[in-house]
């Protein structure tokens, strides 16, 4: 991987890419298993993309390569936005049922601190796109523990914050291509997430690449 930008075509280098993305987004439509069974092919996919083989893994039940990085991205989405949910919360109606012209919906009315809240989520959602790249290295070279070794973690993402930055750039913009699918129709959303997977997979060869090789997690 060249350049980070190369990562949006990289997928189609190879000729079977429709077949291999169409059978994975019917896979991620399986709540929870498919979810963590395509995360484990967007781990193999960047095993292919950083030894430079243009070729997507065969689409499959990869739960044993993506159960960690799947784990480690959910641990840290919810402890780190549990401040955020507190400040929500604090001082808040609830949930409030109110009507309009004989109309009535249930709404959720937050307290003074609400809107530090939402900051706080905006702000979570900013800094796990900026780890993101380093998690999955982390996580390939050295498991589960890896992506918890937060000294490690932040020693690699901050040893070039410039790659570091580009790379989560290039994620959230692939999480918005996956994200489109919604508005082309409710079932691409799932091809758009998988083909998000593959930007996700060349963007972090481009970042390893250009980083130095992870350390060990202390023992």
């Amino acid at each position: 991987m060249n350049s980070a930008g190369e990562a949006f075509g990289w997928a189609f280098r190879d000729p079977s890419w429709a077949g291999k993305m169409i059978v994975q987004a019917l896979i991620l439509i399986i709540p929870i298993v498919g979810w963590i069974a395509t995360t484990g092919w967007l781990m193999m996919a960047f095993e292919n993309a950083r030894a430079g083989r243009n070729e997507l893994p065969p689409a499959g039940f990869h739960l044993g390569r993506g159960i960690a990085f799947f784990g480690v991205l959910l641990i840290y989405s919810i402890a780190l936005n549990i401040p955020g949910w507190i400040l929500q919360l604090v001082g808040s109606a609830g949930m409030v049922q109110r009507c309009n012209q004989g109309f009535c919906s249930s709404q959720f009315v937050g307290g003074p601190l609400s809107g530090l809240g939402a900051l706080w989520g905006f702000l979570v959602q900013l800094l796990i796109y900026f780890i993101t790249p380093t998690l999955v290295v982390m996580v390939f070279h050295h498991g589960f523990a890896g992506g918890f070794d937060l000294a490690g973690v932040w020693r690699y993402a901050t040893a070039n914050v410039g790659n570091s930055v580009i790379a989560g750039m290039l994620s959230f913009v692939s999480g918005i291509i996956a994200a489109l699918g919604i508005i082309a129709c409710c079932i691409g959303v799932f091809l758009t997430i998988v083909y998000s997977a593959t930007v996700q997979a060349g963007v972090t060869a481009w970042f390893e690449r250009m980083q130095s090789a992870p350390a060990a997690p202390a023992a």
